[in-house]
C-alpha cells in the first residue's frame, strides 16, 4: 500500500521543525501537545522509549487534533503495529530491515526509516520510500556529510536527526533535500518536569521563527 506524501511534504515546509519526544509521564500529554501547538509546531515524534508512549501518542492527539502526531524508535513491525493502534499517524525508525520496511510500506502510513549511508538510501528509495530520516546526523558528519550524501540522489528527501540545534539546524534546512529537521531540544527533561509550558511554547516559537527566516 503507497502513501502519497506530498500532503506531508508540504506541511513539513511550512513548520520543519519536529519536536522528538521522550515523555514519561502520560499526564504531561495534553499541556504539551498544546504548548507545542500553540508554538506553531505542526509535527511531533514521540519515541517509543517509555511505557507510557503509546498512551502519550492518543492522548497528545485527544488533547490537540490539529497537531500531526507521530512514533519513533520503531525497531521491528510489532512497534509498528502498536503505535498505528495508538493513533499515530506517521513512523519514524532509526534503521530499516527488510522486514519493518515492508510493514512500513504496507501500513499506508508515511513513514521515514532511518538511514545512515548511501548504499540504505538507495535501498530505501528502491523500496518506494519518498523520505528518510538521516540519523545519527550529527555523529555520522553533520550537514557537510548528508550534503555530500544527497548530492547524486537528486529526489530523495531527508529529515536529519541526531545533534541537531538551533544553532545547526539552518545548515541542515539550507540543503535542498532536507525538508525539516527532528531535535530534542524543544522540550527538554527539565521543562517537562517543572510543568513549564509556557517556556516550552517560547522554545518552540523560536525554533520556528529560526527555521522560516
Amino acid at each position: 500500500m503507497t502513501c502519497d506524501m506530498k500532503p506531508v511534504l508540504e506541511a513539513l515546509t511550512s513548520a520543519p521543525v519536529v519536536p522528538v519526544l521522550t515523555v514519561s509521564d502520560v499526564r504531561h500529554a495534553a499541556p504539551l501537545a498544546q504548548a507545542l501547538y500553540k508554538g506553531g509546531v505542526k509535527f511531533v515524534e514521540v519515541t517509543l522509549r517509555t511505557d507510557a508512549a503509546l498512551e502519550v501518542i492518543s492522548e497528545m492527539k485527544a488533547a490537540q487534533p490539529e497537531l500531526i502526531v507521530g512514533a519513533g524508535t520503531i525497531l521491528t513491525p510489532a512497534d509498528l503495529d502498536a503505535t498505528l493502534k495508538a493513533g499515530s499517524e506517521f513512523s519514524v525508525s532509526p534503521g530499516c530491515t527488510p522486514k519493518l520496511a515492508a510493514a512500513l510500506i504496507e501500513s499506508g502510513v508515511p513513514a521515514f526509516p532511518g538511514i545512515a549511508t548511501a548504499s540504505e538510501a538507495l535501498q530505501r528509495m528502491e523500496e518506494g520510500f519518498e523520505v528518510v530520516k538521516f540519523f545519527p546526523a550529527e555523529k555520522i558528519g553533520g550537514a557537510s556529510a548528508l550534503k555530500a550524501l544527497v548530492a547524486p540522489l537528486q529526489n530523495l528527501k531527508v529529515m536529519p536527526t541526531g545533534g541537531v540545534s538551533p544553532s545547526n539546524m539552518m545548515t541542515y534546512l539550507a540543503i535542498p533535500n532536507v525538508v525539516a529537521v527532528g531535535g530534542g531540544w524543544l522540550v527538554s527533561d527539565a521543562a517537562l518536569a517543572n510543568n513549564d509550558w509556557d517556556g516550552i511554547e517560547a522554545t518552540a516559537q523560536e525554533a520556528m521563527k529560526i527555521a522560516n527566516n
